[in-house]
């Protein structure tokens, strides 16, 4: 497959791409002047991509809760 076919399939840019590529993360071929991938190793590319559950959890903080100041022990009335 061409690298905009691959760029629409891993909804990325050509940059991003040739980055990809470039770091050995994405195998691909150049044939002459064109670069060219395989589908196997795109599909295999996006496997290694995948998020493992509850590795996120630093992107969304649990919210601080705001004490109620009636409620508090140092308020006494």
């Amino acid at each position: 497959m061409g690298t905009r076919e691959a760029c629409e399939q891993l909804g990325v840019t050509l940059r991003t791409l040739y980055r990809f590529i470039d770091e050995g993360q994405l195998p691909a071929y150049k044939m002459g002047r064109v670069i060219r991938l395989q589908a196997p190793d795109l599909d295999a590319f996006i496997e290694r991509m995948r998020i493992a559950p509850g590795s996120l959890e630093h992107l969304y903080p649990e919210p601080k809760s705001v004490a109620d100041p009636k409620s508090s022990p140092d308020s006494q009335s």
